[in-house]
């Protein structure tokens, strides 16, 4: 009997997903940060869907995460898991290693995978952090990943975060943060690689429109 892909993200990481969102995560976001979220009614409730987004911060995954309200599994960078608590925390929130720069077909099938079960995937667009938050050089693992789950993609941008860790401090700074959640993107009809390209530029001009909004 052909397996039916789930539609609820596994149990424990619903638990630590609303604790971390409790206890830390939000009061930082919302308290700390006076953090806004616009277009949360974008969010599927449930069903696989990839969110892409720009990157700025390390406290982009778990801002995130809680501003689509459903745990996110991070392609994260691998230096990422060489950062003390950081590495395990982003591991038990469903994150798992990226090779920058290199075709890692281990993490493309980690994405697979969890969309099969129905996660909410992550992907930072650019695959790295950049100084201005915005999205200039866009990579087009996201839309591969689209194209061979045809999961739909979500565009998010952050605003403010690249200000909250200034260099060579480890105290978050309280900086005005702004989420905003974009309407759904379809994937690629195909594999492709102008059909990528495509869809990656759609997802790269409603982030950057979303950014150039401001606070």
């Amino acid at each position: 009997m052909k397996n039916t892909p789930k539609l609820r993200e596994p149990l424990a990481s619903l638990y630590l997903y609303r604790g971390l969102k409790w206890s830390v995560v939000n009061p930082l976001l919302h308290l700390y940060m006076g953090g806004k979220v616009y277009g949360i009614e974008n969010v599927p409730l449930k069903g696989p869907v990839i969110a892409v987004s720009n990157h700025a911060s390390y406290f982009d995954p778990p801002f995130l995460s809680v501003s689509l309200r459903r745990p996110v599994a991070f392609m994260a960078k691998e230096e990422l898991f060489q950062v003390p608590v950081l590495a395990d925390l982003i591991r038990l929130y469903g994150a798992y290693p990226v090779k920058r720069g290199a075709g890692d077909r281990g993490a493309i099938r980690a994405a697979l995978n969890a969309l099969a079960e129905g996660w909410v995937v992550g992907v930072f667009l650019e695959g790295t952090r950049t100084p201005d938050a915005r999205i200039n050089n866009p990579k087009l693992g996201a839309a591969m990943i689209a194209a061979k789950s045809q999961a739909p993609l979500l565009p998010v941008s952050l605003w403010g975060t690249e200000k909250i860790l200034k260099k060579g401090s480890s105290v978050p700074q309280r900086v005005p943060v702004t989420l905003r959640i974009g309407e759904i993107i379809q994937p690629p009809m195909s594999g492709k690689r102008e059909e990528l390209e495509r869809v990656t530029q759609e997802c790269q001009r409603q982030i950057n429109a979303m950014h150039d909004l401001g606070r």
